[in-house]
């Protein structure tokens, strides 16, 4: 929309252009005031009367819009007006139309038995539960704030009864000044910034390239979808004093549906329940067993008979339904003010950085891919692989003790071509990649959090004083101290007390980490044995590949006591979180985080971390093996090196891990309400079943997780770990998280909308603690790819030999032509009559040659059996030693430098947000001194012609 004004005064013409449109808030504000004459002669009290004149005229276009246009999207009308099962209808309405009507509204379950009130809030409770007096004080008190209630028994056992509550205007709009509501008030004006011609010339020749281009497929269709809409108002904390000017076309809609339950639990949580201090609040009674369950209702079916696009939806849970958690649109964006208008800012937030994350993973995984692709297409010019496949003339000696045996190197030409597809010239690249793009990750996500803040109106939101948490209360209710903030006393934990605690806990976690520890010594354990037991197995296919079938069985078996292990670390952090006795809930929920995280991060990456940095690394050599116990011999390298089986070790646990969180995060609620509604179709039948009000329908969903969004943050932030830890060993990574997020951002959104009981929208700022722990990671993932590049992977021995040792030694050159002769370079003599009596393999080697061998090889930098010192390390094993360490720490200050110099360059808040912030600071004081003003002169004017108006007043 577009509009312009001019305005002529005292026979100077003055040009007014302004254009604007209801629309994005990407637009800057600018006025323009352009006199005929010279600067100096412009009188400013006309300039004032003209923008007096134009405001009027801003305000009479922007009220005849408001006639034509959909109103505020707080508002619920913006639904298909046919349909519309979840909007509150206006008392004139009501009697206009009749009974049909409150019919229809007492029919969905969504209202009273009058039609006319809504249902905000819905208590459960059984009557055979002992705690009736505390629950009649507790609902006594209810009506004593205003509340209306009515209750329902169930259909289904007429033990369960259901509270219906519905908060009146007047109690909606006390408490809304109370929590500082912020209600919009005013449309905003946005007028465009002049364009110079240059601009303008460049986009007019980009509309035109837009046009051969498909129109924003990945955007949802705002025509068929209205409700989509941006906001474009202004917002203020609600005021009865002020309530004339904020927009309101009805006051049942002006306070959406989660608005107002978030209101009535706010009420519910400061009411007494028993007489006596902080006997109050419905946690506690949910707690006691007083509730069953307490839960806002959804707003209707997310089913229709009708097509969205043809009838509109018929509430905001079918829309949401529709454009978001159906697999038809897993390619478009989310629609976020949807989301947090039906749930709250919190799981807004949370689906805003699930959906930045998966939007910076497309970026990561193109690269990762394009290094797995370069790997292949350059497989027939690696020459250290040629080397390893052509190598039929080179014995190596057995991998165990006894039943190994001999191999000849070309046997492992195919681990070899494999360990190239991941371990090339790119990898390193690829691995300073990884760790700017974590740093630009979490940079960008800052910028982007200030703009839904301010979208959402949390830019000056702070979180109100918590309540003390009833299990803290009980235990130092002996101790009161005075709360700086309320001015009141409260249990107070002594500093020795809480020392002494914490003391214990950080014990309990040093405990389970050594257990951790302990698991991950018995794999080790599994794979020395396992593998002399695959090595003398009867078939050959196993036989042959006795390694990689240790390694494969060894992940699973550590999988499955990962996930073991994870049910017993969440009793234990419980546990030692409820020890260390926090005050609030947030404080409750973080150091739960903590602890969880820790668990979960050590128990999911030891094993990796072994594989990555101790396996094969403290072996010894043949004739002087190293030994767990002076009984097993420590587990060797493939010929082909280590990092195959990292790559594996990632790859398995990867793909098992998200495979086993998806189906246990949609299979399990659907399993159980699939059973709870196979249980109501036997015992009452389907018919009984159609006619459910939604109380009914909503409270036979499962409850939303214990721990709220712990479980979907950290699914993804281990995710994000082996993202970027373990990255330069498996370039595929970033990939097969892209793929994993593509789909959980819709099992997400399914489950919220469709299993789920309807959670109560709560605010925040930003996801919390989470932030910090991927700050973290991301530090770490520098420091463990510089290792995993520097001691893993063979890229410093091939460097090393390639300048210093090989053919073009001297010569400043390192390609594929400098690298002959590196296989034989890299691999040690051993004289197999020097082998251990328990390590001597029973085979004497004569099946590759006719005649018992006398030598065989072995990966490290020794000298030979016949040297003055024999089997001592050589010159160039200290020269690959110092060129790794000198990797790392060049490695590991360059790209520290390099994220600190990107977190210093790019800014939290962005530019133009700020400006639209200071801008927008500006104009809302002008309009709310101007709405004074008017309503001053309105009172004045009444005065006057009430014949009480004051001659004493000041001009």
């Amino acid at each position: 929309m577009e509009a312009s004004f001019s305005g002529i005064s005292n026979g100077k013409n003055k040009v007014f252009h302004a254009e604007g449109g209801v629309g994005l808030q990407g637009h800057q504000l600018d006025m323009q005031i352009l006199p005929d004459g010279p600067k100096s002669e412009v009188d400013f009290s006309e300039i004032l009367n003209a923008i007096q004149e134009m405001a009027k005229d801003v305000n009479i276009l922007f009220d005849e819009l408001e006639a034509v246009n959909s109103p505020c999207k707080d508002d619920d009308s913006l639904l298909h007006p046919g349909n519309l099962t979840s909007t509150s209808e206006d008392a004139s309405r009501l009697e206009a139309g009749g009974e049909t009507v409150r019919d229809r509204n007492k029919a969905n379950g969504l209202y009273f038995r009058d039609g006319k009130c809504r249902i905000d809030y819905i208590l459960v409770y059984r009557k055979s539960s002992p705690q009736t007096e505390k629950r009649e004080v507790f609902e006594r008190n209810i009506r004593a704030e205003g509340l209306q209630m009515e209750k329902e028994s169930s259909l289904v056992n007429s033990d369960v009864i259901f509270v219906k509550l519905h908060a009146p205007w007047e109690v909606l709009g006390r408490y809304a000044e109370q929590m500082n509501v912020r209600m919009p008030f005013r449309r905003k004006i946005y007028y465009l910034p002049r364009r110079y011609k240059f601009m303008s010339r460049i986009d007019k020749q980009i509309s035109r390239f837009r046009r051969w281009l498909p129109k924003k497929p990945m955007r949802l269709d705002k025509e068929t979808l209205p409700d989509l809409e941006e906001n474009d108002c202004y917002t203020a904390p609600f005021s009865q004093q002020r309530i004339h000017h904020f927009i309101i076309h009805n006051k049942d809609t002006f306070f959406n549906n989660a608005t107002r339950s978030r209101i009535v639990h706010h009420i519910l949580q400061r009411i007494k329940y028993e007489e006596g201090k902080n006997k109050i609040g419905l946690n506690r009674l949910l707690t006691n067993g007083s509730y069953e369950a307490a839960f806002p209702l959804h707003e209707g079916s997310y089913r229709s008979k009708n097509s969205i696009k043809t009838h509109g939806a018929v509430n905001h849970r079918h829309l949401l339904y529709e454009c978001w958690a159906s697999w038809g649109v897993w390619y478009k964006y989310q629609p976020l003010d949807l989301v947090r208008r039906y749930f709250g800012e919190k799981i807004g937030l949370y689906f805003a950085w699930l959906g930045w994350y998966t939007g910076m993973l497309f970026p990561a995984a193109f690269i990762g891919l394009f290094v797995f692709l370069y790997g292949v297409t350059t497989l027939d010019h690696c020459q250290v692989s040629k080397e390893v496949c052509q190598a039929t003339d080179i014995i190596m000696c057995p991998v165990c003790d006894k039943y190994c045996p001999f191999m000849r190197l070309s046997d492992s030409c195919v681990y070899a071509k494999v360990t190239h597809l991941f371990d090339n010239g790119a990898t390193v690249f690829f691995a300073v990649f990884m760790a700017v793009w974590a740093t630009v990750f979490l940079e960008f996500w800052k910028r982007r959090r200030a703009v839904i803040a301010y979208d959402w109106d949390l830019i000056d939101w702070e979180e109100e004083e918590e309540e003390i948490r009833p299990q803290f209360e009980a235990k130092y209710s002996k101790k009161e101290r005075m709360n700086p903030i309320s001015g009141k006393p409260e249990p107070y934990q002594a500093f020795t007390d809480k020392c002494s605690r914490l003391i214990v806990s950080a014990s309990g976690i040093f405990f389970m980490i050594c257990v951790v520890i302990a698991a991950v010594f018995g794999i080790v354990i599994y794979r020395v044995v396992t593998v002399s037991t695959f090595a003398a197995f009867k078939w050959a296919l196993i036989r042959n590949n006795s390694q990689v079938a240790t390694t494969g069985t060894a992940v699973c078996i550590n999988f499955c006591i990962i996930m073991l292990l994870n049910v017993l670390y969440e009793k234990v952090a419980l546990l030692l979180t409820n020890l260390e006795q926090p005050r609030t809930e947030s404080e409750w929920e973080n150091s739960f985080t903590l602890k969880m995280f820790l668990f979960q991060f050590v128990n999911l990456n030891s094993s990796t971390f072994y594989i990555a940095f101790f396996l094969g690394r403290f072996t010894g050599h043949p004739g002087a093996y190293l030994r767990l116990i002076n009984r097993w011999r420590l587990e060797e390298c493939h010929p082909s090196g280590c990092l195959i089986d990292l790559c594996m070790q990632m790859g398995i646990i990867m793909v098992l891990k998200q495979t086993w969180n998806n189906f246990m995060e949609l299979g399990y609620p659907l399993i159980q309400n699939w059973w709870t509604r196979r249980k109501v179709r036997q015992e009452h039948g389907t018919e009984r079943k159609i006619n459910f009000p939604q109380w009914e329908k909503d409270y036979n969903l499962q409850p939303m997780n214990a721990y709220g969004l712990f479980d979907e943050y950290l699914e993804m932030i281990l995710q994000f770990g082996f993202t970027t830890i373990f990255v330069a060993a498996f370039p595929l990574a970033p990939l097969l998280a892209l793929l994993n997020n593509i789909i959980e951002i819709r099992l997400d959104a399914y489950k919220f909308v469709t299993q789920w009981r309807r959670p109560l929208a709560s605010r925040a700022k930003d996801i919390g603690i989470w932030y910090g722990i991927l700050e973290g990671i991301g530090i770490l993932s520098v420091i463990t790819n510089a290792f995993v590049i520097a001691i893993t992977s063979d890229f410093i021995p091939r460097l090393v030999y390639a300048y210093k040792y090989g053919p073009c030694a001297g010569q400043g050159e390192a390609g594929q032509k400098c690298m002959v002769g590196y296989v034989n370079a890299s691999l040690s003599v051993f004289r197999i009559s020097d082998f251990e009596n328990r390590s001597e393999p029973e085979s004497d080697g004569s099946e590759f040659s006719g005649t018992p061998l006398k030598y065989c090889r072995y990966r490290d930098y020794r000298d030979p059996p016949h040297s003055l010192a024999p089997y001592g390390y050589t010159l160039q094993f200290w020269h690959v030693l110092a060129a790794r360490l000198a990797f790392i720490i060049v490695f590991e200050h360059l790209v520290f430098c390099i994220k600190h110099l990107i977190s210093y360059l790019i800014p939290d808040l962005p530019k133009d947000l700020r400006d639209r912030m200071r801008r927008e600071k500006y104009l809302i004081q002008e309009m709310m001194y101007e709405a004074e003003l008017e309503r001053l002169q309105k009172e004045r004017k009444e005065r006057k012609k009430n014949g009480k108006a004051h001659h004493n007043e000041w001009p």
